[in-house]
């Protein structure tokens, strides 16, 4: 019933890896790009990856730069984010997002969704 539903979060030491993947319901957010963002206990929402509609191009915040990447596969309607050399920072609800809106204010990236999934729990011991 869900539009979009995370899954493959879990609990693993620093240093490890997961793969996290967001299903997309039938061809709603057909052309959008896609994202992902996590919000850790006590702290605000914040950006992680999004991903181009065609996968050409992608952003990443600048902590999970050279650590996470970012992957689509629409013929199955599904969004990844590969999660190596995980932190304890890391730990945080991860969602997934349909970019609603996308601009370059200043230079930079911005992805403001329109939907979110429910979100999957990560959690990193150190």
């Amino acid at each position: 019933q869900e539009d979009l539903v995370e899954s493959g979060g879990g609990l693993v030491q620093a240093g490890e890896s997961l793969r996290l993947s967001c299903t997309t319901a039938g061809h709603m957010f057909r052309g959008l790009d896609m994202g992902w963002f996590r919000q850790a206990a006590g702290k605000e929402r914040e950006f992680v990856a999004a991903i181009t509609w065609n996968g050409d191009n992608t952003h990443y915040a600048n902590s999970v730069k050279g650590r996470f990447t970012i992957s689509n596969e629409n013929a199955k309607n599904t969004m990844y984010l590969q999660m190596n050399d995980l932190r304890p920072e890391d730990t945080a609800v991860y969602y997934c997002a349909a970019c609603g809106h996308v601009s370059f204010l200043g230079g930079y990236y911005q992805c403001r969704p329109s939907d979110w999934g429910p979100g999957t729990q990560v959690t990193v011991s150190s």
